[in-house]
């Protein structure tokens, strides 16, 4: 199972609609769900690590690939990434987690868990909208591994 653990929910109808499409799409190759967090909103950024970091690693287990997107992971191209999801489908013993920080990032401990790191671009994106493009590319990513056409 594909899991993509975050913080904070989806306001913005718009992206909903992507991101329920996506999903359905994904769903026809490999379950796939969206864990979502409340965010933490103390005025110390260092207090908001802490405590979004203890409530992400009680959903990791031991077993689990994780994949962490920040901005300072490898950059990556969509075929390196199909590539590197095949890679997860063959080394997982567990879930295959893609972890997504808030808006001050992921806690340092958080990274020393990852299995791989990746970064989408230099850019700055929203986060709920980096959720949509995400599931976008693990939706080229099936296809591509499945030698299915799909537009470039």
């Amino acid at each position: 199972m594909i899991r993509i653990i975050c913080l904070g929910k989806i306001t913005e109808n718009y992206l909903k609609l992507g991101i329920e499409d996506y999903l359905k799409r994904i769903n026809k190759y490999i379950k796939i769900e969206i864990i979502e967090l409340q965010d933490e909103s103390f005025t110390e950024e260092k207090k908001n690590l802490i405590k979004e970091k203890e409530k992400i690693l009680k959903i990791i287990k031991n077993n689990d690939y994780n994949i962490i997107l920040d901005l300072n992971g490898k950059r990556i191209n969509s075929i390196d990434f199909s590539n590197e999801i095949e890679e997860a489908f063959i080394k997982s013993k567990g879930n295959i987690n893609f972890i997504i920080g808030g808006s001050n990032g992921l806690h340092e401990e958080i990274k020393t868990i990852g299995t791989k790191m990746f970064s989408f671009s230099n850019l700055t994106f929203p986060h709920q909208l980096f959720r949509l493009i995400l599931l976008e590319q693990i939706y080229r990513s099936l296809k591509i591994i499945n030698n299915e056409k799909y537009h470039k």
